[in-house]
């Protein structure tokens, strides 16, 4: 069940590994802490549901974060760079862009299948010193005190028992069922939509280009993959999915070349498809005694921005700042999880997490709006981009996770 026989007494207690729960797990590592990941299913990155063959942009902080825990080398292997992002509205005249020769950097991010960054991350798990690995196994009850946290562990086909946290993170998913038992109330708000992806072989050489193509049903991304395939993100009404999801190749093809035109010349080649309903979620509160939420657990967004699981890291980057200087200014670890902590990481938070909740939703809600003056404005807005002042640097620094105070794994720079 367990990378290393299970103990009852730990630092830090994380319920979820998925690729948010592991990240944590590998960047808390060199601060010598005992760390316990729980997680439900499996110990294989052919049974993780969030190690699957759906494609992640990851942003330049999420690139800088993986290069200070020395993982970079192995992810960039199969990683592609997005160079340029192409933004247009269906039907309607304008385009904006962002450049990263403009940006002064290599790349404004780079696109990498779940399933190889898993791999990457599980691999570097096993070779983690003091991380535990408890799976298949579920947290199913939370008991809080002022000086630890209680979780009652269920593992598959044994006998439960109870493992103690200075720290208990709910990294578990935007379902937390930890962040439940801790009374943590999230808000969450469907948007009638579906999210199809997949990946196909473009006409034309994408060319390290990431386009984002709005169009009356919803959003349109298509990212650039290795082998000159293109991932696709195509955004429909939840009416109208099961109808799209039951087309056959073919058809499927003809109804994405439709939605997005012919600038990437004649699709085909379609690998196999997905898909998933979108809603807003974000929890009321971030924390809780000895308790935190962080990635999905804490916000869901729509990924009309790829920004879901780049905002994720940057709690986990948050996080460790704040659970390594809690570590130098205390005499030992029962500093970790301290309600001054805790209040240092929420507010630190805060900001970030509330700037991308209103960029992706707002951006969903503005071009799906029917309304004409609204029509007019978007339509000056895309025009206006390229050529107001400091508009694309401020677009390109959000999207890059470069805006505002960043962590240091964020910026690049190792905990020790």
């Amino acid at each position: 069940m367990s990378k290393r026989e299970p103990q009852q007494d730990y630092d830090v207690v994380i319920a979820g590994g998925g690729m948010i729960g592991t990240s944590l797990a590998l960047a808390l590592a060199p601060l010598g802490l005992q760390v316990a990941v729980v997680e439900a299913v499996s110990a294989s990155t052919q049974t993780q549901p969030s190690f699957d063959d759906r494609s992640t942009a990851l942003s330049r902080s999420s690139q800088r974060l993986f290069e200070a825990l020395g993982l970079w080398t192995e992810i960039a292997a199969a990683a592609t760079p997005i160079r340029k992002i192409h933004v247009s509205d269906k039907g309607r005249f304008g385009f904006a862009h962002i450049d990263a020769r403009e940006q002064r950097v290599e790349a404004l991010g780079y696109v990498v299948i779940n399933r190889v960054l898993g791999t990457v991350l599980r691999d570097a798990l096993d070779r983690a010193p003091g991380v535990h690995l408890l799976c298949p196994a579920r947290i199913t009850d939370v008991r809080l005190a002022p000086e630890r946290a209680v979780a009652v562990v269920d593992p598959d086909g044994s006998t439960p028992f109870e493992i103690n946290g200075r720290l208990l993170v709910a990294a578990d998913g935007a379902n937390s069922n930890v962040r439940q038992l801790l009374g943590i109330t999230a808000q969450q708000s469907a948007y009638g939509q579906r999210a199809v992806i997949g990946n196909l072989q473009p006409g034309i050489a994408i060319d390290n280009i990431a386009y984002e193509r709005f169009t009356p049903a919803g959003p349109l991304a298509l990212l650039p993959m290795t082998d000159d395939r293109a991932a696709f993100v195509w955004t429909v009404s939840e009416t109208d999915a099961e109808r799209v999801l039951a087309l056959d190749d073919h058809a499927f093809l003809q109804a994405l070349q439709t939605a997005f035109g012919y600038r990437l010349g004649a699709f085909s080649k379609i690998g196999k498809r997905a898909a998933y309903p979108l809603t807003l979620s974000k929890a009321l509160r971030l924390t809780a005694t000895r308790s935190v939420v962080i990635g999905n657990a804490a916000h869901g967004l729509h990924p009309v921005a790829a920004q879901g699981f780049n905002l994720g890291l940057r709690d986990v980057a948050t996080l460790c700042d704040c659970v390594s200087d809690a570590l130098e200014s205390g005499t030992d670890a029962t500093d970790i999880g301290a309600a001054q902590m805790l209040d240092r990481y929420a507010e630190w938070r805060r900001s970030d997490q509330k700037k991308l909740v209103q960029f992706t939703d707002g951006l969903v809600r503005l071009f799906g709006t029917q309304s004409r003056p609204l029509r007019r404005l978007r339509n000056l807005g895309m025009l206006g981009f390229d050529f107001i002042p400091g508009v694309r640097d401020e677009f390109a620094r959000q999207t890059m996770g470069l805006a505002g105070r960043l962590p240091r794994l964020s910026r690049g720079v190792p905990l020790r």
